[in-house]
């Protein structure tokens, strides 16, 4: 970190921050310049904040010179991680799809949707069974009977199955019924009590980016988890606010090569909620894999006109099929496989 004094700073107030920085039991270096004096914490700055220095007297301005992200950065791990779900490899070579309903619904929808999903190819199933909605009158999820209809239909096709934890209590269900990978959703990416104790587990997690996260407050969220022991991080674009109204959300393609720069971690892409329309769904995802994005994560119902929530944004399994087909062509293009 670097504290940047204003230009009539006493040697007295210089004092005081070299006195703060010691006090944390780091180093500090003092460099004079014919109009500011600019004072260097060396060690591990991790430990102090901007907001420590900058109310102090005669202090300009004082910013971290590290990333504040350290496990899930770049320099800590200068190779690409692969996660391994169950024997199914994301990241690296390999482009996994994860496909299914927004919702369990019924058991017989699973089943016909875990079909569909075998049959194309994917060995990811995804469906909630606990839903974030914005009106507390729509439907919420099945809960737990929601989980035990998913894990039923997926054992079925040998399907590794992907769902949302949005309360911590409910952890030791989700383990109760195995979920290959807990999702963490857009509304809870800075729950930070959520995300440590999805970070004392040995499981998978995909973290989404929240509605108005910048990218340091996303790493910043993963680093939560990884604090915790769990390195198997999978970060997931999902669409984020802006000013616009054509489309549900803004699918920012910028961020995964920014992320694939900052992060060793495997970078995912929903396209479903980024559009929020069936239309839309295949030019993003194949703008996705185009990118460089490790999978995607794709909303498909059986019969999206009965879905219980989204079903303007979900594929039937035809469109499914088809869209699996064209990103397997774009897969091969860049050196890759689906």
């Amino acid at each position: 970190m670097i504290i940047v004094m204003n230009s009539g700073a006493t040697d007295e107030q210089i004092g005081g921050v070299v006195s703060k920085i010691q006090s944390f039991g780091l180093d500090a270096n003092v460099s004079r310049g014919m109009e500011r004096t600019v004072i260097g914490a060396l060690g591990d700055e991790r430990t102090l904040d901007p907001e420590m220095f900058n109310s102090l007297g005669g202090v300009e301005y004082s910013m971290h010179v590290v990333k504040q992200y350290k496990i899930v950065s770049r320099e800590s791990h200068k190779h690409d991680s692969i996660i391994n779900i169950g024997g199914t490899l994301l990241g690296g070579a390999k482009v996994q799809v994860i496909g299914g309903p927004c919702s369990v619904e019924t058991q017989e929808q699973m089943d016909v949707a875990a079909q569909h999903v075998s049959d194309t190819g994917c060995k990811l199933m995804r469906g909630g069974a606990f839903k974030p909605r914005t009106s507390p009158y729509t439907f919420q999820g099945n809960g737990e009977e929601g989980l035990r209809m998913f894990r039923k239909a997926a054992d079925k096709y040998n399907l590794r199955i992907v769902t949302e934890l949005m309360d911590a209590r409910m952890l030791d269900t989700f383990m109760k019924y195995d979920v290959d990978v807990i999702q963490i959703g857009t509304r809870s990416m800075q729950n930070f009590e959520l995300l440590k104790e999805v970070g004392r587990i040995n499981k998978p997690v995909i973290l989404k980016r929240g509605m108005s996260a910048t990218i340091s407050e996303w790493l910043m969220a993963a680093e939560y988890i990884a604090a915790g022991g769990n390195h198997n991080i999978i970060f997931c674009e999902r669409g984020i606010r802006t000013f616009e109204t054509a489309y549900r959300n803004v699918m920012d393609v910028t961020c995964i090569p920014v992320l694939k720069k900052e992060t060793h971690m495997p970078v995912i892409v929903d396209p479903s909620h980024a559009g929020g329309k069936t239309w839309m769904v295949p030019a993003l995802a194949r703008a996705a894999i185009a990118a460089g994005a490790d999978g995607l994560l794709v909303e498909m119902h059986p019969n999206p006109c009965e879905a219980w929530c989204d079903a303007d944004q979900a594929l039937n399994p035809q469109e499914f099929a088809s869209l699996m087909g064209s990103l397997r062509g774009i897969a091969e293009v860049i050196g890759r496989s689906l």
